[in-house]
C-alpha cells in the first residue's frame, strides 16, 4: 500500500490550496481515505475522511464549510480542497487509508506541509 500526499505550500490567510492523495497497491474502492494534520507541538488531528465505496464524508468541526474532500476512483486519488485558509490550519497534512474512517488508520503516506501566513 502506498499513499502519496502532495499539493501543500505557502498561502496567505483567506487563500486556497488543493491537496492530493494518490493511492496504489490496494483496491481503492474498498478503502476509506482520511486526511490528518499535525502542527508543531500539537497532537495529530483528523481533518476529513471519505469512504470510497459509498462516498460518505466526514469533517472536523474546525474545517466544516471550508474544506471539501472528494474522490476520483478512476485515478485512485482523493482530494482535499481547502478554502478560506486560516493561520491555524498550518500543519503537515497526511493522508491515510483503512477499511473504515477512523482516528487510527492502518496505512499512512508522507506528509505535505501547508503554511498559512497572516
Amino acid at each position: 500500500v502506498q499513499l502519496q500526499a502532495s499539493g501543500g505550500g505557502l498561502v496567505q490567510a483567506g487563500g486556497s490550496l488543493r491537496l492530493s492523495c494518490a493511492a496504489s497497491g490496494f483496491t481503492f474502492d474498498d478503502y476509506a481515505i482520511g486526511w490528518f494534520r499535525q502542527a508543531p507541538g500539537k497532537e495529530r488531528e483528523g481533518v476529513s475522511c471519505i469512504s470510497s465505496s459509498d462516498g460518505s464524508t466526514y469533517y472536523a468541526d474546525s474545517v466544516k464549510g471550508r474544506f471539501t474532500i472528494s474522490s476520483d476512483n478512476a485515478k485512485n486519488t482523493v482530494y482535499l480542497q481547502m478554502n478560506s485558509l486560516k493561520p491555524e490550519d498550518t500543519a503537515v497534512y497526511y493522508c491515510a487509508a483503512d477499511s473504515l474512517c477512523g482516528s487510527y488508520m492502518d496505512y499512512w503516506g508522507k506528509g505535505t506541509q501547508v503554511t498559512v501566513s497572516s
